[in-house]
């Protein structure tokens, strides 16, 4: 069964005046953070496959081909915990991806944080926060606007 044909229900001639502008500033401050730029991207394409985010999904899957990732590892983030493809500091920071893009009523484990600390500075841990929370805000915004996924050039927003 096919679904109805989505339009786009707010357009960007609809949003108001700064508030993309102000979302992409936190952008550059995460873009510009010592996260290397893959591992940025690949927080993103996870949290809107978990969301279900289909603008963002295409988004983030050709921002991380033009980035070099492997067909392979793209494939298979959706089941990252089950294949060998990710290192153990990507695994740390898909598992916090996962913890934080889909919370409990309850704190973040030590076990959680401790996993992370392992491969990055608190600096880091909270740009690695900042990233997933700005993913989490995008995938939400896109659902309600309802861009039509499949139209995103690489470079098409980018603000640096």
């Amino acid at each position: 069964m096919f679904k109805e044909k989505l339009m786009e229900r707010i357009t960007y001639r609809d949003i108001p005046n700064g508030m993309f502008e102000n979302l992409r500033t936190i952008e550059t401050s995460i873009t510009n953070s010592s996260l290397d730029r893959k591992l940025i991207e690949i927080i993103r394409l996870r949290t809107a496959q978990k969301n279900g985010c289909a603008y963002c999904v295409d988004m983030h899957y050709k921002e991380l081909k033009h980035l070099g990732e492997t067909e392979l590892r793209l494939s298979s983030l959706c089941v990252w915990e089950e294949t060998p493809y990710f290192s153990d500091k990507e695994r740390a920071v898909l598992h916090f991806t996962d913890t934080l893009t889909k919370l409990n009523r309850g704190p973040i484990s030590n076990t959680d944080y401790n996993s992370l600390s392992k491969f990055f500075s608190k600096e880091d841990i909270c740009y690695l926060t900042l990233t997933i929370s700005q993913s989490n805000t995008w995938n939400r915004l896109m659902k309600v606007f309802q861009f039509t996924p499949g139209h995103y050039k690489i470079n098409q927003y980018k603000t640096n």
